[in-house]
């Protein structure tokens, strides 16, 4: 099956290549573009549970000591370097690694290569974003809530893998979605329909099984008078070996059946704005009856609502966010086990062009185990606040 995918790809790149290669291209750098964000945070207002935390959502949500931390510090450099070559670059500086921190990691490292004059059929080869769950795709930039939700995000760990992806859209559509998302509010060009294998292990994780997995989605955004709706539809299938265990834990090295499906359902703020998903599935789970990770049931999605002011020159979105995640999280120690209900309210305001503020309150109440932790149950509320700059 790999050597079969391979070869297709090989074949689809020299005719395109072959296609292309006799127009003239000159100065492909004055086609590269430099930008990034950063995000300075505080987690720790008003904090009523010092036990509760999240490890997937922030990693200083929690933390003994709080203070403040860069979320995010990202530079990306992109550019259409030839009619049909198109390239993305990002690393990110705002992580840590054991007792290191502000450590350079990467997050995105591909190249589109257009099949036909339009670029309306596309391959993306490199490590970039997993065609699953809107939210997921959308830039932590443009998004509303501080962390993306748990129950899709934890189909994909940092959202992204290394991969090869097929995506197809028209000229008008793509269009459409640009505009979107220099207003903000797109998840980003990830086509009509989307096509691709990857590791599976999540990003800057080497493949553990010789297996690929294989994912799928569907959408189309819809100019409906001043509205825009995009309804999508989207599933992966592979196995996932578990890595992270605990010593007393015996894990199947070929990896356990790791499968979801999910609908998405958006309609962006014009000013009145709903993003919802949802997604049910199979994957590992710590079991504390047997202490063993099983391959169980999982479902849950979120649904936000927001709105769209613009007072005195500045931009206003107050939002609510409604979550609910079942399951287990493949990527954290054990698979480990959650059940997760979480509200949040708040306010992201823009008060300068590249500048912006958000204040919001979560309420979360959390079981997560695992076989450390085989009674963990937290209930509790914190505010917090980000600072973003945006070039």
């Amino acid at each position: 099956m790999r050597k079969f995918q391979f070869m297709l790809l090989l074949f689809v790149l020299q005719n395109t290549l072959w296609a292309q290669s006799d127009g003239k291209v000159s100065n492909w750098y004055d086609n590269i573009h430099i930008g990034g964000y950063m995000q300075l945070r505080y987690d720790n207002l008003f904090e009523t549970n010092e036990n509760l935390d999240c490890e997937q959502c922030d990693e200083n949500w929690g933390l003994e000591g709080g203070g403040l931390s860069f979320r995010r510090l990202r530079f990306k450099i992109k550019g259409q370097i030839t009619p049909r070559i198109f390239f993305y670059f990002q690393p990110d500086f705002a992580k840590s690694i054991g007792e290191e921190h502000h450590v350079g990691r990467l997050k995105d490292a591909y190249i589109d290569v257009g099949l036909d004059s339009k670029n309306e059929y596309r391959i993306r080869i490199g490590q970039s974003k997993v065609p699953f769950g809107f939210e997921n795709m959308q830039s932590s930039s443009n998004r509303l809530p501080l962390d993306r939700d748990d129950a899709l995000n934890s189909a994909v760990k940092d959202e992204r893998d290394l991969g090869v992806f097929f995506y197809w859209a028209t000229k008008e559509k793509r269009q459409l979605i640009k505009e979107l998302r220099k207003a903000g509010l797109s998840g980003g060009d990830f086509g009509l329909i989307a096509l691709g294998f990857y590791n599976g292990q999540t990003a800057n994780h080497f493949d553990q099984n010789n297996e690929f997995h294989v994912v799928s989605r569907f959408s189309y955004p819809l100019e409906l008078g001043h509205q825009v709706i995009e309804p999508g539809i989207q599933a992966y299938t592979g196995k996932y070996v578990v890595t992270e265990h605990s010593s007393s834990i015996a894990v199947d090295t070929e990896g356990y059946l790791d499968q979801r499906a999910a609908v998405s359902f958006v309609l962006y703020p014009r000013p009145f704005g709903i993003q919802a998903e949802y997604n049910v599935g199979k994957g590992p789970e710590y079991d504390k009856a047997t202490n063993t990770i099983q391959v169980k049931p999982l479902q849950g999605g979120y649904a936000t609502f927001s709105y769209y002011v613009e007072k005195w020159g500045q931009k206003f979105y107050p939002f609510v966010r409604l979550q609910y995640y079942d399951g287990g999280k493949k990527h954290e120690l054990d698979a480990r086990s959650y059940d997760v209900h979480d509200a949040e309210v708040g306010l992201e305001w823009h008060p300068f062009p590249h500048f912006e503020f958000l204040a919001e309150y979560t309420y979360s109440d959390r079981r997560y185990e695992d076989f450390t932790n085989t009674a963990n149950h937290q209930k509790g509320s914190l505010f917090r606040v980000q600072a973003q700059l945006k070039f």
